[in-house]
């Protein structure tokens, strides 16, 4: 996917462009989507102004740092330049799990919040960017739920974490009190899992990268957002899924982000890895992959939905789904 993909724009920073899939609110800070199948959302083109970086266009629009660095890989992060073309990448594949309550995706570092859906409405999703676990305090993966909600909390850091800091030099008390120097922010939700929480930050522009102890940490306005709308008891599952698959338009698409470097032996085959999520979702349908398109979506993990390959109903006669190559491209080992 490339700036040419996407109707131009050149409105300045915070403008919306180039809309492909219908919003049900365009607030940077709370985006609502229909869900009406694998895909939501949009591609937006942002026009930068002179002091504008990458940090400041992702908080403008929900997006997390590493995205938008991958969506822009030859953008320079802290100096783009006067009115450069921006891809946001707002455009997205639903993980592979129940659209209900909140699915985490850990590489893709984003949370998808489903709420309850009332007699006779339309299935809803909003969606965050989230920061996880650095690797050696990575964020688990499972189901839990949230067992407890608090307002201006305070922080209790574990020993290990008061140990790595006083190593570091910067030794941090017993306790913080809540204000503008805890790095719970002011809203935190525990979890079911010993430790972890969902909170937000006094340190803004780290979101969207590996920067925590294994807590999910979401912009202030988002997790403000989530602490209202979430209900103890919702169940919260946390998903390892860098590459998603959907299905629209009679088309297949495929969302690449880099896995983490602790799965680096269990993503090692990615080529066969995604063909075998593709087959899974296709199930009963009749597709024919562009094998070039699937390498190169795999190669420059962009984390933005691209068509790899199409679909169609199967013939009665022909019950059987498969896989054929595309008239274009041939696979390569990977």
């Amino acid at each position: 996917m490339t700036k040419n993909d996407v109707k131009n724009s050149r409105a300045p920073l915070g403008s919306i462009a180039a809309l492909l899939f219908c919003l049900t609110t365009t607030d940077s800070s709370a985006r609502s989507y229909d869900v009406n199948g694998d895909l939501i959302g949009e591609l937006e083109i942002a026009s930068t102004q002179r002091a504008d970086t990458l940090s400041d266009l992702a908080r403008a629009y929900d997006q997390g740092y590493l995205e938008m660095r991958h969506a822009n890989p030859g953008v320079d992060p802290w100096l783009p330049g006067e009115e450069t073309e921006i891809i946001i990448p707002s455009l997205y594949v639903l993980p592979d799990a129940p659209r209900e309550d909140i699915v985490v995706n850990v590489p893709e570092m984003r949370l998808y919040y489903y709420p309850k859906v009332r007699s006779g409405a339309q299935r809803e999703v909003t969606t965050h960017p989230v920061s996880i676990g650095r690797q050696q305090w990575t964020t688990p993966h499972g189901v839990t739920s949230i067992v407890q909600k608090i307002k201006d909390p305070a922080w209790y850091p574990p020993e290990s974490i008061r140990e790595e800091h006083a190593a570091e030099g910067n030794p941090l008390p017993k306790v913080v009190p809540a204000g503008p120097d805890n790095p719970l922010g002011a809203y935190k939700m525990r979890l079911g899992l010993p430790g972890y929480l969902i909170h937000g930050t006094n340190r803004p522009y780290g979101i969207g990268m590996r920067v925590t102890h294994g807590c999910m940490r979401m912009y202030p306005k988002d997790v403000e957002q989530m602490f209202e709308s979430v209900a103890v008891g919702t169940q919260v599952r946390i998903v390892n899924q860098p590459y998603k698959i959907g299905v629209a338009h009679e088309k297949v698409y495929l969302e690449v982000h880099p896995h983490l470097a602790e799965d680096e032996d269990k993503f090692r085959d990615q080529f066969s890895h995604v063909v075998e999520l593709i087959a899974a979702r296709t199930a009963g349908l009749e597709v024919q992959l562009n094998w070039r398109q699937l390498q190169t979506a795999i190669e420059t993990k962009s984390g933005i939905p691209s068509v790899v390959g199409t679909v169609r109903a199967v013939p009665v006669d022909a019950p059987t789904a498969r896989v054929s190559l595309s008239a274009t491209g041939t696979p390569r080992a990977n």
